[in-house]
């Protein structure tokens, strides 16, 4: 049986693009399902239409809690049966008790080498502060702020003449080739925590 895959976004939804593309291409055994958006103007949306993907779009502001934003959202994910949540540019801080109930099955993508520059600026934090290198971490999401266990990391250069457009768009194209490397780890039951580090069975290493 498939996994199926809930992708949760907010904005224009490449990554959830990319993922798309690698399933419907048979590269990534699994189905997406559902796509979560709590932004009705992200352009994710328009992409998902063109992949025919069912979409669910629930604002934080309709509702009088964070706990009950989430719970609907959980029922929403039980309802479709999922197994797992990819986070493709998702710009809320999910609950400790929602990441509770799904521990373990949320993966989420960072543009940096965490833990250095967690945040939403860290491709500008990185440059500001003259790195020669950043780079991109997929990870499985704990209570923390991009903090959870690591499964992949790759560098990413920065030369000195670069603009911050130039490094986006060379941490975004390796954004697009590592987190499918990290989708078919986990999809292939090859990925387990122990403690705060993840083991790769196969002798694969998380920086690579």
């Amino acid at each position: 049986m498939k996994k199926r895959i809930a992708v949760f976004v907010s904005g224009s939804g490449t990554n959830m693009e990319n993922i798309a593309r690698k399933v419907k291409a048979g590269e990534l055994d699994c189905e997406i399902v559902l796509v979560v958006c709590d932004n009705p103007n992200a352009y994710a949306l328009k992409r998902a239409e063109q992949f025919q993907l069912e979409t669910f779009v629930i604002e934080r502001k309709n509702f009088k809690s964070k706990a009950e934003f989430e719970a609907a959202i959980d029922q929403k994910l039980r309802g479709k049966k999922v197994d797992a949540i990819f986070l493709a540019g998702f710009m809320r801080i999910l609950s400790a008790e929602f990441v509770q109930k799904w521990k373990w099955r949320i993966l989420n993508i960072h543009p940096s080498l965490l833990p250095k520059y967690p945040g939403v600026c860290a491709i500008k934090d990185a440059c500001e502060a003259k790195e020669q290198e950043t780079g991109v971490t997929i990870h499985f999401v704990d209570e923390g702020v991009d903090s959870g266990p690591v499964i992949l990391q790759r560098k990413v250069p920065i030369q000195p003449t670069d603009t911050l457009a130039e490094v986006e768009a060379r941490v975004h194209t390796t954004e697009y080739e590592l987190y499918p490397e990290a989708i078919k780890l986990f999809l292939g039951g090859k990925l387990t925590v122990d403690g705060r580090q993840v083991k790769i069975r196969g002798g694969q290493t998380p920086l690579n």
